[in-house]
């Protein structure tokens, strides 16, 4: 079974952010970047899936410019087998990247797709869910375990209520949480080995897929910040101000 994992690329979490002065987007000039913290999660358990005998092959994907080749070979250095890098310089938005997704799935002939729950810049849990509907697999959103039982996917979902588990028939789709593994390092040999493993490149013109984006960023704003908080001495204090501010 082949597995296929999405890849994006997004600032370093441990970096603080800046807005460009006319607002427009994220200044990324000089910052940092690194693989989504939660595609992290998705590398590892599509690497476990192999080292246990379920997967036979783990291919990364990645769509943009050439840039997103360093996060690429950071993934074949933590074990994946090949990558690929769908090139384009355009701006890709969730719908776009499902599309993109559907047709190298379709290429590839891929028994299960690992995608994180989101990206950490976008945060619009969508990709995952909408390439299940193009495809017409079944879907495990929010996974805190995977397990592979024959044709057959049984995962563990973090819901509201507390934890839910499914069973879906393979090929499926599946979008990580946090608590589902620890992602490993990648060692110095195998970051050297990485260097000579597969990264084939292809454009959406040559997939068949309109990648023109649907939504215009309007403004780009910081968030406000947060107010200074207020002690007090008992709750009868608490619930004076409460009212004082209009809150009750």
């Amino acid at each position: 079974m082949k597995v296929l994992v999405a890849v994006k690329r997004v600032v370093d979490a441990n970096v603080q952010v800046r807005i460009k002065s006319d607002q427009s987007a994220v200044d990324l000039s000089n910052v940092k970047m690194a693989i989504n913290p939660f595609c992290e999660i998705a590398i590892e358990e599509a690497i476990r899936l192999k080292e246990s005998g379920a997967a036979t092959e783990v291919i990364v994907v990645s769509a943009g410019s050439d840039v997103c080749q360093e996060q690429l070979r950071t993934a074949l250095a933590l074990g994946a087998d090949r990558a690929i890098q769908v090139k384009t310089d355009a701006e890709l938005q969730p719908l776009a990247i499902a599309k993109l997704l559907h047709k190298v799935v379709e290429k590839e002939e891929i028994g299960l797709v690992i995608l994180g729950k989101q990206s950490i810049d976008g945060d619009n849990n969508q990709t995952g869910q909408m390439l299940a509907a193009l495809a017409g697999m079944p879907q495990g959103t929010f996974a805190s375990s995977v397990k592979i039982e024959g044709e057959e996917a049984i995962v563990t979902r973090e819901v509201d209520g507390g934890l839910q588990t499914i069973g879906l028939k393979l090929p499926a789709v599946i979008t990580t949480d946090l608590r589902l593994n620890e992602p490993r390092y990648a060692s110095l040999p195998n970051i050297m080995k990485a260097k000579r493993k597969p990264l084939t490149q292809i454009t959406p013109e040559e997939l068949g897929v309109d990648v023109t984006p649907r939504l215009a960023t309007v403004v780009v704003n910081t968030p406000p910040v947060r107010a200074e908080g207020q002690r007090v001495s008992d709750v009868s204090e608490l619930v004076e101000k409460l009212k004082l501010e209009g809150v009750l």
